[in-house]
């Protein structure tokens, strides 16, 4: 086992970085507000790492992980965590999955056996497979039934074409249909073992004895062969051409989502369009949101967001017309705004109230020991977890010149996707 580094000060947070002899990383964030320990299990696998035959199998095996393991039973980790008086969750996304577990700091390591028997005895039983199966199904019917879900699936499979960020998480109906017991074990034994994982215990702990407890439970877990993607190619679409899109729903609305792809997690321009995403809505004193809702009553709704992964990201916009407001109307506005971005520099004041937004919702972000651990494992499992929490500094260097030149670059209209939901 590698030695500690000295510990990181992180949103109050004394951090230090571990990793056991069979690759587990481990992130021990000492602070002693409540009594409570999070315990976050990040596994570097998502939907990006499927094939086409397996999309939709990273959510569908994270469903799997509470249907029973070598030590426990159907419904045990849930009835584990209701006895103990704790709380436990789970997520998928496109480049990792998460198992995330709070208990009181006299309980914690419970959550320990219960990540490491489900990381190395998971059973899938083939009637449980079948029966979570029908679940996964019926949700994604339920999201087929939502306008701007399927608004944003349209948009982000033309905006990046075969690769497996086109894809959505769920998966497909055909996809989960075909899917075998089998399937998901060669899977759970390809992404599931200690090298490809980051292990977060945040909260009450005493640093020593949680690291020895940490490998009380994983140590003697074989590394395993590091896992391989199954596509052939990392590398997504560059987005050269502009896409339009046209879809029709049962309802008046007129709905607008515009896309670009961009760039990895952590990168100068990752930052640059976390500052434009607030410069443009990021409240009532937004650009978009102060003209378009607040002022000219164009638009009932506009929101952007910066979603940047680890092979590339998406900026969205979305937009909802105001009754009697054109389409096209609408579209040349937010296109209006656009390019002033590109062209005009942002006033230092401006800048340095977004800015100031920016750093404070960041702040706010680590308030609680369970978004410090989330926030911590996801940065880790995604480029760096030294870029969470970190006063600001990446932030504070974004300039207008750097505003200017990435929204030049990368939110042009000849590399965009244009999508529209329309009144059938």
């Amino acid at each position: 086992m590698s030695p500690a580094t000295q510990p990181d000060l992180r949103a109050g947070a004394a951090v230090t970085e571990h990793r056991l002899k069979n690759g587990l990383q481990v992130l021990l964030a000492e602070r002693h507000d409540d009594p409570v320990v999070t315990v976050v299990l990040y596994y570097r696998v998502g939907s990006r790492h499927e094939s086409e035959a397996e999309a939709g199998m990273s959510h569908f095996l994270e469903h799997m992980m509470f249907k029973g393991s070598a030590e426990l039973a159907k419904g045990e980790v849930d009835r584990l965590t209701a006895v103990l008086g704790g709380q436990n969750n789970a997520f998928t996304g496109k480049d990792h999955t998460a198992y995330w577990m709070r208990f009181a700091s006299d309980r914690w390591q419970t959550a320990l056996e219960i990540e490491a028997d489900r990381m190395r005895g998971l059973l899938l039983d083939p009637e449980e497979f079948d029966a979570e199966r029908k679940v996964v199904l019926e949700e994604l019917s339920m999201g087929e039934d939502d306008p701007w879900s399927v608004l944003a699936k349209r948009t982000e499979a033309a905006l990046f074409g075969r690769h497996p960020y086109g894809r959505p998480i769920i998966g497909f109906r055909e996809s989960l249909l075909a899917m075998t017991p089998d399937d998901m074990r060669a899977y759970h034994a390809r992404f599931y073992q200690p090298s490809n994982a980051t292990l977060v215990v945040a909260g009450d702990i005493k640093p020593s004895s949680a690291l020895a407890a940490v490998r009380k439970h994983f140590g003697k877990i074989e590394p395993g062969p590091a896992p391989v993607p199954a596509f052939a190619s990392a590398a997504p679409p560059a987005g050269s051409a502009s896409t339009r899109l046209e879809l029709t729903w049962d309802d008046q609305g007129r709905r607008l989502c515009m896309a670009w792809p961009t760039v990895a997690v952590g990168t100068d321009e990752d930052y640059d369009l976390d500052v434009i995403s607030a410069l443009l809505t990021g409240g009532r004193s937004s650009r978009l949101v102060r003209r378009l809702v607040e002022e000219d009553g164009l638009a009932t709704s506009v929101s952007a967001s910066n979603d940047t992964r680890v092979d590339a990201g998406v900026f969205w916009l979305f937009a909802e017309c105001a009754q009697g407001t054109a389409p096209e109307a609408l579209e040349a506005e937010l296109d209006g705004e656009l390019r002033r971005l590109a062209e005009e520099r942002v006033t230092a004041d401006e800048l340095k109230r977004v800015k100031a937004r920016i750093i404070s919702s960041d702040i706010g972000t680590g308030e609680t020991i369970s978004e410090l651990a989330e926030e911590l494992g996801g940065m880790a499992a995604d480029v760096d977890w030294r870029l969470a929490f970190d006063g600001g500094v990446r932030h504070k260097r974004v300039t207008p010149a750097r505003i200017a030149r990435t929204a030049a670059q990368l939110l042009s209209q000849d590399r965009r996707v244009v999508a529209w939901s329309l009144p059938r």
